[in-house]
């Protein structure tokens, strides 16, 4: 159990490297595409943020279902977050020396991302691969990521006092630490060493199969939808969130950085008993509770008038966000067989980086085109309507053999 508990922690500290490496670029995302070579703000900044999540979306399945299909981690761990240490420095150096247009450092950005998910996604899936609960384990991964957030968003801010590109610096030595650490920690995974994916074999090709496993297990839509929804509040608040809070009460970024900050502060502490508490009384409640209130806190940030106000929103919004979701990434271990973690997980992760993609494109879009107030509006809306979906479909099921449901 020692070594399960260090292999826990080496994990966490991988996934809050990523997430801290991440989120250092959101508060001064302006200032970035400026100092790259970007000649507006908001559009400029939505597209920056878009490539990295779309390459999320496209590329977390391969690092899954590959990761499976070998039956080891490790290795694709290291890969992951040794390229993107690369990804990053090359955004900060290539466009001043090579020149490049806005469209060249778009697609170094998507490269970026596309090596950055793999380290990400299959640090997740490690977690899922170690015993004493799918709650705990969960909640360590949320409690990393929660934190690598909250620490991100005020200390990008102020990272970005010392220049533009300083935080992409920051953000490729996090993911050489990531690496370097990533290259200690066991294997566990269940075919470890036999070449092949179990009950998962190759029927299908490798990048259709984060998605395909929706036809073998199509319960596991449930948590891939709330998953859409968690992030799709993360996506919306780097963009929209970073931009308002600068435009709306005149911050500059490292202010900014704090605001985001009281939203991923209580979402980091609060992940880990959560997700201890999820493992005691079920996911049905944490989830169906956090997704009925996720919604009208969204919008009560946009309708808030002041700075103090608009700062309990965010609160409130990053205490709502921390009971949701580890419960949510618990239930798909709860619901991945042993041989397909790594691809269940994958999908997981491929939805909510869509999510985020679509929080970043929808409320860049009618920020840009109607106002503020209109995509805090269509933000929490769409929350609150996918909640309304998603939670008569999740109260009726009830999986075989998982018992986390009723408590």
């Amino acid at each position: 159990m020692t070594s399960i508990r260090c292999d826990r922690l080496r994990l966490a500290v991988v996934v809050f490297a990523v997430l801290l490496a991440q989120v250092l670029l959101y508060p001064g995302v302006p200032d970035l595409v400026a100092a790259v070579g970007a000649t507006t703000t908001l559009d400029a900044s939505m597209w920056f943020l878009a490539a990295e999540f779309a390459a999320f979306v496209a590329f977390a399945g391969v690092w899954g279902a590959v990761s499976d299909r070998l039956g080891y981690r490790t290795p694709l761990v290291v890969l992951g977050a040794f390229g993107g240490a690369l990804g990053y420095f090359a955004l900060a150096i290539a466009p001043g020396a090579l020149s490049l247009s806005f469209g060249g450092v778009l697609a170094l950005r998507a490269v970026q991302g596309a090596t950055t998910i793999g380290a990400f996604s299959l640090a997740m899936t490690m977690l899922m691969d170690l015993e004493g609960g799918h709650g705990k384990n969960m909640g360590a991964a949320g409690i990393a990521i929660g934190l690598g957030t909250a620490i991100g968003a005020p200390l990008g801010g102020r990272l970005y006092g010392f220049g533009g590109l300083v935080p992409l610096y920051a953000a490729g030595g996090l993911l050489v630490v990531a690496g370097a650490l990533a290259v200690s920690i066991p294997d566990r995974a269940p075919s470890s060493g036999d070449g092949r994916d179990g009950e998962q074999g190759g029927r299908e090709g490798r990048v259709r199969r984060a998605f395909a496993v929706l036809a073998e297990r199509p319960v596991l839509g449930l948590p891939y939808v709330f998953g859409f929804v968690d992030r799709f509040t993360a996506g919306f608040f780097a963009l929209v969130g970073t931009v308002y809070f600068r435009q709306a009460f005149d911050l500059d970024a490292a202010a900014t950085g704090l605001m985001l900050g009281l939203f991923f502060g209580p979402f980091a502490l609060l992940q880990y008993p959560f997700g201890v508490l999820s493992d005691r009384i079920g996911r049905t409640a944490p989830i169906v509770a956090g997704s009925a209130l996720y919604g009208f806190a969204v919008v009560g940030v946009g309708v808030s008038p002041t700075v103090p106000t608009a700062a309990v929103g965010m609160v409130v919004v990053g205490v709502i966000g921390a009971l949701m979701a580890p419960a949510t990434m618990a239930l798909v271990s709860d619901l991945a067989s042993d041989a397909g973690r790594g691809t269940a997980m994958a999908g997981f992760n491929a939805c909510g980086s869509l999510g985020f993609l679509a929080g970043v494109l929808v409320g860049g879009t009618v920020a840009d085109e109607v106002g503020f107030l209109a995509a805090f509006l269509t933000a929490g809306a769409l929350e609150i309507a996918i909640a309304l979906v998603s939670i008569p479909a999740f109260l009726r099921i009830n999986p075989e053999g998982v018992s986390v449901f009723s408590g």
